[in-house]
């Protein structure tokens, strides 16, 4: 039985605390520094990072930290916002090592370190030293300090995302929470966000890095927001083992358990992102079916959900399926338009290679409200299948985008 904690995110696993600090990062005065740290050494970490040829230091040191000796060690991760701490050379390297290390002399074992925010900026480590500190003084595991851990990782967002949820087992009771930053440079291969998520079930390393690099397929990595994958993208997932439910094997009732519950945290955490995409006004889901294969439905569905045709369409609740069809029809999929059919809010408007008759000002309607389906099935027997949530384009995503560093 999974049961839903209102208000709640990495903290409702037991073994955690989070801090945050101003530190002056953010030209707005908040919240810019998160330190977010087990108490005792970890059962299994995991984490996903960007395919951004061009990333953050932050990236490239976690993936070597995770997969090296020192894995063992890690006892959580300490976040900056307001600077993203790309393109900034070998300073910009040695500021995230030293970013890292002085959050290790304060929680005791090793820290991952993740930054967001402007590209080409160094990190101003004068103010960040004090932050990190300050951070971890103020750190605790009260629901206010859950809720500042998931605002403070924000930039353009609008709203924080978190979610958590206690799961009742025969074997016992164990939590999954987590919280995301994300809304404009969303694209697949690790969307501009990042997530964090902890649990306190037993579960190791070995069983928790393929399982997360799985679902993020189907949930980080199936967003878009305007089709550019971002240079700092990650989502790491911490474990504590201290709820005692112990997750030993991939064959065991309690592995397909967790898995399907870290799924739907992450989903949420996702398409959290895609509703608060930089303008939304809708989040999009857009479902193909009748494709080849699912990776065949995966870039048709992509293709669709990408179209700045079709997000506009959305934005001003025109129900155009010709921008549908002419994006399916572009994906590199070959299928036949007279098999095909697509529908808009539960409407169908294209059947057969023609439009149908629908009620243009009923569709029109539809498309108002703030969740969207479009379904595309291309008829192919096979049932390829996949899924991509995305938003509308609306002229705040422009205006936001043209004054972003001015």
């Amino acid at each position: 039985m999974m049961d839903v904690l209102i208000g709640q995110g990495v903290l409702a696993a037991k073994g955690f605390r989070a801090g945050t600090a101003a530190c002056g990062i953010k030209r707005s005065g908040n919240t810019d520094v998160v330190l977010i740290a087990a108490d005792q050494p970890l059962t299994g970490l995991a984490m996903v990072g960007t395919l951004n040829v061009v990333c953050a230091p932050s990236v490239t040191r976690n993936r070597a930290e995770v997969s090296g000796p020192n894995a063992a060690s890690i006892r959580g991760v300490v976040i900056n916002s307001g600077c993203a701490n790309v393109a900034t050379g070998q300073q910009g390297i040695d500021a995230n090592n030293e970013m890292a290390e002085r959050a290790a002399q304060l929680c005791g074992g090793g820290v991952l370190t993740a930054s967001t925010g402007v590209i080409g900026v160094q990190l101003p480590m004068d103010k960040l030293r004090k932050g990190i500190v300050d951070a971890w003084s103020s750190s605790g595991t009260s629901r206010e300090h859950d809720q500042a851990a998931a605002e403070g990782i924000m930039t353009t967002d609008l709203v924080r995302k978190s979610i958590a949820v206690k799961v009742t087992t025969d074997a016992g009771v164990f939590h999954i929470g987590g919280i995301s930053k994300g809304s404009g440079m969303i694209a697949p291969n690790m969307a501009t966000m990042l997530a964090f998520i902890t649990t306190d079930a037993d579960i190791s390393s070995e069983l928790l890095q393929p399982l997360l690099k799985d679902i993020v397929d189907r949930t980080f990595n199936a967003i878009t927001v305007d089709g550019d994958t971002s240079t700092s993208d990650q989502c790491i997932v911490l474990a504590s083992g201290l709820s005692g439910v112990c997750i030993s094997d991939t064959a065991s009732p309690l592995y397909q358990e967790f898995s399907d519950v870290l799924e739907a945290v992450m989903l949420y955490l996702a398409q959290a992102i895609a509703r608060d995409g930089e303008g939304a006004t809708k989040l999009v889901e857009i479902r193909v079916t009748g494709a080849p294969n699912d990776p065949d439905a995966r870039s048709v569905a992509k293709t669709i959900a990408e179209s700045p045709l079709v997000k506009t369409a959305l934005f001003g609740n025109d129900p155009n399926w010709g921008r549908l069809m002419a994006a399916a029809g572009r994906a590199g999929v070959p299928f036949d338009p007279s098999a095909a059919s697509a529908s808009i809010a539960g409407i169908e408007v294209y059947r057969a290679g023609v439009p149908t008759d629908f009620n243009a000002a009923e569709v029109s309607d539809a498309m108002k409200m703030p969740d969207v389906l479009i379904e595309v099935n291309l008829g192919d027997p096979a049932g390829g299948a996949f899924t991509f949530y995305t938003c509308d384009f609306s002229y705040d995503y422009v205006r936001i985008n043209a004054e972003y560093t001015t």
